[in-house]
């Protein structure tokens, strides 16, 4: 396999796309190949050369091109050009947008024909003419990265603007490649983890990826899976029928079953307890389960999504979290920045909350003073996007102005020196003191509530009245 980077990219600048060209070319000789770098590389194009039908296969696995050329005979004395028609078979099955340009003979013109209709968007005669080829190359890609870019639009305005879509403001650039993920992986049945800190949007994530498939006419069922115990798990998860257990007066649905058709979403799934973990990856693995107390087997059609702050990887390794379910649940991981890198989104934020705060408490208010909306940009966020949410809630209940002021916001401590426990509230040091457990436990809910004193459930509780 033989690899060339391009130094200037003339020819990149398709449509408006700048990324360089990537060209991945197959032909078994090499006088072929190196005739083709030499030809692409000063047009500034990033070209891959293998020799063989599977390292075309084994390229594509793990690299992304905007075109393919590719020879439609590997085999020496090979005339038929049924390797590169089943070649281009393969590609057209599992990398369908990608536009292939097939070379050919001069004599083998009705394979050619036949390679276009296997799904080759065009081809080349050899011996080629250079600027043929090159005008075929410019148009193959230019007509992809438009369909890409037109789909690409469509998706975020269908994903931005849907009529009933949970609130989702990012227009900051390190949200940029999360909308483009969601707009790939949202159509798709795969189960997504959404990682981030406490506080970032991890439930209107999963909100809008459900919105993007098609089972968005389906039910989306959340459900706390850290705050469930060990004996209320299973009967929250799977169901139980009468008499299972003693106070299972009547048969009970559980979430999977509510969710069967649709979207399960399990939040915080890092403090699902070891013994739990494999009922719950039985499940994933089989779309098979039993309510509790009940022989019958049910099939369930689910598409998971969960969310956990934790370290799922570290979780594992450590022996807390089940290596195969992390598989299962991981499909596709979404990794949600935290409010402080994604800072050009603080004032539509903290505008659209004041706007829905203004409303329900019947305080119609201007804006922002600039000193107050200073403060916004250079507050640290720990609680990220919850804890704008609810400092937003203050600010318009405490406002006497028309415009929301620095004093509103109750944020002043932290523009200077840390204040003394003299100067805060019973609240304040509580928020304090559970930030710094969830920190010295590397954020699993458990370990944090076992350091406090507290149980799981009433931790949760104390996080969520702080915004934490």
């Amino acid at each position: 396999m033989i690899a060339e980077q391009a130094s200037t990219p003339d020819t990149a600048g398709l449509s408006t796309d700048k990324r360089p060209c990537r060209v991945l070319v197959a032909d078994d000789q090499p006088h072929i190949l190196d005739a083709l770098r030499l030809l692409l590389k000063p047009q500034g194009y990033v070209v891959e050369a293998v020799n063989t039908p599977s390292l075309v296969l084994d390229t594509l696995s793990h690299s992304s091109f905007d075109v393919a050329l590719i020879d439609l005979n590997y085999t020496r004395h090979t005339t038929s050009g049924q390797e590169g028609i089943e070649l281009i078979a393969r590609i057209r099955d599992q990398y369908a947008p990608m536009p292939i340009v097939v070379m050919t003979a001069w004599g083998n013109i009705d394979i050619a024909v036949e390679a276009i209709r296997a799904g080759a968007g065009d081809f080349i005669q050899k011996p080629w003419d250079n600027e043929r080829l090159l005008s075929i190359l410019r148009t193959q890609i230019e007509l992809y990265r438009s369909q890409k870019q037109t789909l690409r639009l469509e998706a975020e305005n269908q994903l931005l603007r849907a009529a009933g879509a949970p609130d989702f403001i990012a227009h900051a650039p390190a949200m940029q490649p999360i909308v483009d993920l969601m707009t790939r992986i949202g159509p798709s049945d795969a189960n997504v983890l959404i990682t981030g800190e406490h506080g970032t949007g991890k439930e209107v994530i999963a909100q809008m990826l459900h919105r993007l498939s098609h089972r968005a006419s389906r039910t989306l069922v959340a459900v706390n899976t850290g705050a469930l115990s060990d004996g209320t798990f299973e009967s929250e998860l799977f169901g139980h029928v009468r008499g299972a257990f003693t106070d299972a007066r009547t048969d009970r649905i559980g979430r999977f079953e509510l969710a069967n058709g649709g979207t399960l979403f399990l939040d915080e799934i890092a403090n699902i307890p070891m013994r739990q973990q494999a009922k719950l990856l039985r499940v994933l693995e089989s779309g098979e389960m039993e309510r509790v107390g009940s022989s019958r087997t049910q099939s369930v059609d689910v598409r998971v999504l969960s969310a956990t702050n934790a370290d799922l990887q570290s979780e594992a390794s450590d022996g807390r979290f089940r290596n195969d379910l992390l598989f299962r649940l991981n499909t596709v991981e979404i990794r949600l920045p935290a409010l402080r890198d994604r800072r050009e989104d603080i004032p539509a934020l903290a505008a659209h909350f004041l706007a829905r705060y203004s409303g329900r408490y019947r305080r119609p208010l201007l804006g922002f003073e600039s000193a107050a909306m200073q403060i916004l940009l250079q507050y640290p966020w720990p609680g990220n996007v919850r804890e704008l949410d609810h400092t937003m809630e203050r600010a318009v209940l405490m406002a006497r102005g028309e415009r929301i002021a620095v004093a509103d916001l109750g944020l002043q401590s932290h523009r200077g020196a840390p204040p003394s426990l003299d100067e805060l509230s019973l609240e304040a040091v509580e928020a304090i003191l559970i930030r710094k457990a969830l920190t010295r436990a590397n954020g699993n809910v458990s370990s944090a509530a076992e350091a406090l004193g507290l149980s799981r459930g009433a931790l949760y509780r104390r996080m969520e009245k702080h915004g934490i």
